[in-house]
C-alpha cells in the first residue's frame, strides 16, 4: 500500500510503498476512500521537521533536558545513538479520513466488514491507502435520509474528525439561544465553528485577515465578518456595546495578540475558548476587570489522549459523559447529512492520492488560496511484503539469518545496532505493527525485506533466528510459535505474561525429545552479562557461605495509562521490569528461589500505582537472602540502580553500572562508562548459535524468574510468604523434561 511519510530528520516528504498495518484486538482495518489535509496542523509538523537539530531543540526544550539527563547517565555515545534512532523514525501525516471496513479485530461487535466509516486520530487515520484504527475513533457513516440505500459521500464524511474539533470548541463555549459569538480565525476550523454556532441558534461575528475567507463566512451564515483590525468596533456596534457573549479562537498565532483581542471584544463575565494554537500570555488587566472565563478545548472531545478510551476501547457511560469524541463525530456527520452544516463550500482542491505530494506543495508554497484539501483514493493494492536490500550473495558467510518482529525505540536504539555489528548476522526480514515503521527500520538496517505480519517472518525458511521486540503481551505466543518453527530466539523480557502462556511455552519446549536439537532461547536479561556483575560473580564464585543481596532501584514514574501498566498488554512493572533483578540474583547466587514475600506501598494518590513501589524478599536453596527495593517515588537525578552483595567477609557495591567497589582483604575500585551488558548478552547469544554451546542463560532459570514474578503478585494479594514449589503445583505448571 502507499502512505505519505515525512522524515523527522530532514523534513523530506515521500509517497512510499509500505506493508499494510496489522489488525489488532479492538481495531478495524480500513480501506481509505478520502482524507482531509488539515493545513494548519500538518503544516506545523512539516515546518518543525524541516528545522535543523538546533531549531528542533529550541521548539522542544523539554526534550533537550531529557537528552542532557540521559547523556549524564548513559554517556554521550549511547545518547547520540538513541537520538539518531529517534530522528530516523518516520512521521505519518493526517488524522481525518473515511473509508470501508475490510477486517474487524477481536472484541468488536459494533462494526462489520463492508461498513462505511469515518475515522480520526493522529497516527491512526493517516493519509494512507489502508489504516488500522481503534473502534472508539471510528463511526459509521449515516445513510441519506432521502435514500436509505445511499450514505453520506466519503469526501464529506472525511471531515468528521475536524468537525468534532470544532464541535468540542462550541460545547466548551456553553452557548445558549440568541447569544452573540465571535469566531476569530476563519480557516477550515473556523468556518465549521461558525456554522455550528449558527445551528445552535446564535448570532455569529467572524474575523480574519483573508478577505476571501471573510466573504465565505458571510455565505455560510455569519451575520458579520470583518478584518481582525476592525473587530472591536464591529462587535461594539453589533452587540449595542455589550460585547460578545463568547469568543472562540480558531486561528494559529505564535504571539498572544489574539488572546488580548478576544478579551477586548468580550462582554463582562464573557467566555473565551481557545481551540487554535496561540500564545497564552494572558493580559491580566482585561481578563481581571471583566472577570472573563478562559477555557481550553481539548481536540475532538472527552476521551482524547486517554489510552483507556482510545487504544483499549473503554467507552465512557453516556449518562455521565454525554459527548465523547466518538459521539461528537457522529453528531457532526448527522448535521452534515441533514444539510445543517455545509462542507461542500469548504473544499477548494481535490487531488488523486497518487499525486498527494502536490497538495503539500500547494500548502507549503502558498501558491494560491486554499481551504479544504481533499485526497481521493483509487482502489489500492494490499501489499504485505516489500523487498528492500538484496544481499543474498552473503548468505554463505553469514550463518545467522535474522528476522525481527517488533522494532520500537529500544530495538532500534540498542538491540539492532548491536546485532548489526556482528559480521555473521544477516538482516533478512522485519515486521512491526505499522507498515511505515517496518519500512523505515528495514531501510535503516538494510533488511532484505519488510513484511506485514509475524507469520511471514516465522514461515521464511531462510530465517533461522528471530528477534522478538514487540509489546509484552505478544512475547509468549511468539516465543511458542518460534519454538515450534525451530528458530533460535532472542526475546526481550518478559518471557510471557501469565501461567497459561508459560504452560504453552513449556509444552512446546518439552516436545523436543532430543535436547541437542533445541534452538537457542535467550531473554533480554542483560545485567548478568555486565562486566560489573561478572566481576562480582568472580569475587564470590568459590564461597561456602550464603550471600545477602540488596538491589535498590530508583525506577522512575510511569503513568497509569501507559501500555506498560495495562495488565493485558504490558503486564505491569513486576513482570516486565523487576524480572531483570530477579535474574541478576539468580546468577549471583547460583541457587533456586524457595520463598517469596512482597509488600507494596498503599496510597490514595491517584497518579501513583501501588505495585510500582515494592519491597521483595527472596530466599534461596543455598541459604542466601535477596531483597529488591523497587520504587517510582524518587528523583530522576539520583542513580537508578545500586546493588550491594555481602558474604564471606566481603562486600561488593555496584553503583548504576558505572562504579564498583570491593571491600574485603584488599580494597578494589573499578570505574568506567556505564555498561549494563547489552552488547555482551547479544554476543553470548550469537556464540551459542555458532558454536553449539549451552544456552547463555539456562532455560530453567528463564522459566524460574518468570514464575517468581507471578508469585510476587500472589504474595501481594495474600500478604503471605509464598513457597515457589507450592505455587507451581497449585498453578499446574509443568516441569522441564
Amino acid at each position: 500500500m502507499k502512505q505519505i511519510i515525512q522524515s523527522y530528520k530532514t523534513g523530506k516528504m515521500i509517497l512510499d510503498e509500505v506493508p499494510c498495518p496489522q489488525v489488532m484486538t479492538g481495531m478495524l482495518l480500513i480501506e481509505t476512500k478520502a482524507s482531509v489535509v488539515s493545513a494548519g496542523t500538518e503544516k506545523m509538523l512539516i515546518d518543525l521537521a524541516k528545522k535543523s537539530l538546533i531549531g528542533k531543540a529550541k521548539d522542544r526544550p523539554d526534550l533537550v533536558k531529557k537528552v542532557i539527563e540521559t547523556a549524564k547517565r548513559e554517556g554521550i555515545k549511547n545518547t547520540l545513538q538513541k537520538i539518531n534512532s529517534k530522528l530516523e523514525s518516520p512521521i505519518p501525516l493526517g488524522y481525518s479520513c473515511s473509508g470501508i471496513v475490510k477486517e474487524v479485530g477481536d472484541g468488536i461487535d459494533q462494526f462489520r466488514v463492508a461498513d462505511p466509516v469515518a475515522c480520526g486520530g493522529a497516527g491512526y487515520a493517516n493519509h494512507a491507502e489502508y489504516n488500522v484504527v481503534p473502534k472508539n475513533l471510528c463511526v459509521r457513516i449515516p445513510p441519506d435520509p432521502k435514500n436509505k440505500f445511499r450514505h453520506l459521500a466519503f469526501e464529506k464524511a472525511a471531515f468528521a474528525t475536524i468537525g468534532a474539533i470544532a464541535m468540542q470548541g462550541v460545547r466548551q463555549a456553553a452557548l445558549t439561544l440568541g447569544e452573540n459569538v465571535c469566531v476569530i480565525g476563519l480557516g477550515l476550523l473556523g468556518q465549521l465553528t461558525l456554522q455550528l454556532c449558527r445551528v445552535n441558534g446564535c448570532r455569529v461575528i467572524g474575523a480574519d485577515i483573508d478577505t476571501s475567507r471573510i466573504e465565505l463566512a458571510k455565505q455560510l451564515g455569519a451575520e458579520a465578518a470583518v478584518q481582525s483590525t476592525n473587530l472591536a468596533q464591529t462587535v461594539k456596534e453589533f452587540t449595542n456595546g455589550i460585547g460578545a457573549d463568547a469568543v472562540i479562537i480558531t486561528a494559529a498565532s505564535q504571539g498572544s495578540q489574539l488572546i488580548s483581542l478576544a478579551g477586548e471584544v468580550s462582554r463582562f463575565k464573557g467566555r473565551v475558548i481557545v481551540v487554535g494554537l496561540v500564545g497564552m500570555n494572558v493580559p491580566r488587566g482585561i481578563y481581571y476587570k471583566k472577570e472573563l472565563d478562559l477555557r481550553l478545548s481539548m481536540s475532538y472531545g472527552p476521551g482524547r489522549y486517554d489510552a483507556e478510551y482510545e487504544e483499549r476501547g473503554h467507552d465512557y457511560p453516556l449518562p455521565y459523559v454525554r459527548w465523547t469524541e466518538q459521539r461528537n463525530m457522529q453528531e457532526f456527520l448527522r448535521l452534515v447529512i441533514n444539510d445543517k452544516v455545509n462542507v461542500d463550500f469548504l473544499i477548494t482542491h481535490r487531488f488523486n492520492f497518487n499525486e498527494a505530494l502536490n497538495a503539500y506543495s500547494l500548502i507549503v508554497g502558498n501558491k494560491e488560496p486554499y481551504l479544504g484539501v481533499i485526497l481521493n483514493y483509487p482502489s489500492p493494492l494490499k501489499t504485505s511484503k516489500i523487498s528492500i536490500s538484496n544481499r543474498s550473495g552473503t548468505f554463505k558467510s553469514q550463518k545467522i539469518i535474522l528476522g525481527t518482529i517488533g522494532a520500537g525505540n529500544f530495538a532500534r536504539g540498542v538491540l539492532l545496532p548491536a546485532f548489526s555489528r556482528i559480521p555473521e548476522v544477516k538482516f533478512q526480514g522485519v515486521t512491526t505493527g505499522s507498515g511505515m515503521t517496518a519500512k523505515a527500520v528495514a531501510k535503516q538496517f538494510q533488511f532484505a525485506y519488510c513484511a506485514q505480519s509475524s507469520a511471514e517472518i516465522l514461515n521464511d525458511e531462510s530465517v533461522n533466528t528471530v528477534l522478538i521486540a514487540t509489546r509484552h503481551n505478544l512475547h509468549g505466543p511468539l516465543v511458542e510459535q518460534a519454538l515450534k518453527a525451530g528458530k533460535h530466539i532472542f526475546s526481550e523480557k518478559p518471557l510471557c505474561l501469565n501461567t497459561e502462556q508459560l504452560q504453552k511455552i513449556l509444552n512446546q519446549y518439552n516436545n523436543y525429545t532430543r535436547k541437542s536439537q533445541l534452538p537457542v532461547l535467550m531473554l533480554g536479561f542483560n545485567r548478568r552479562f555486565s562486566p560489573f556483575i561478572q566481576k562480582a560473580y568472580s569475587v564470590f564464585k568459590y564461597r561456602s557461605a550464603p550471600l545477602v543481596l540488596t538491589y535498590r532501584v530508583n525506577a522512575g514514574f510511569v503513568a497509569k495509562d501507559s501500555w506498560i501498566q495495562d495488565p493485558i498488554e504490558g503486564g505491569g512493572r513486576i513482570v516486565g521490569e523487576i524480572c531483570h533483578f530477579i535474574d541478576t540474583f539468580r546468577f549471583l547466587t547460583g541457587a533456586s528461589v524457595e520463598t517469596i514475600h512482597a509488600a507494596s506501598i498503599r496510597t490514595e494518590e491517584v497518579t501513583l500505582t501501588n505495585r510500582d513501589s515494592i519491597v521483595i524478599t527472596l530466599t534461596y536453596a543455598d541459604g542466601s537472602l535477596g531483597t529488591i527495593i523497587y520504587h517510582a517515588l524518587g528523583n530522576s537525578r539520583y542513580p537508578k540502580e545500586q546493588l550491594e552483595i555481602a558474604g564471606a567477609g566481603t562486600t561488593v557495591f555496584i553503583d548504576d553500572y558505572r562504579r564498583l567497589a570491593i571491600y574485603g582483604k584488599q580494597k578494589e575500585r573499578v570505574k568506567k562508562k556505564q555498561d549494563k551488558g547489552f552488547v555482551a548478552e547479544i554476543n553470548a547469544f550469537i556464540n551459542a548459535i555458532l558454536k553449539g554451546g549451552p544456552q547463555p542463560i539456562p532455560f530453567s532459570e528463564l522459566v524460574e524468574t518468570t514464575e517468581v514474578t507471578f508469585a510476587i503478585h500472589r504474595s501481594l494479594v495474600t500478604g503471605q510468604v509464598i513457597s515457589l514449589a507450592d505455587f507451581l503445583a497449585e498453578q499446574n505448571i509443568p516441569g522441564i523434561s
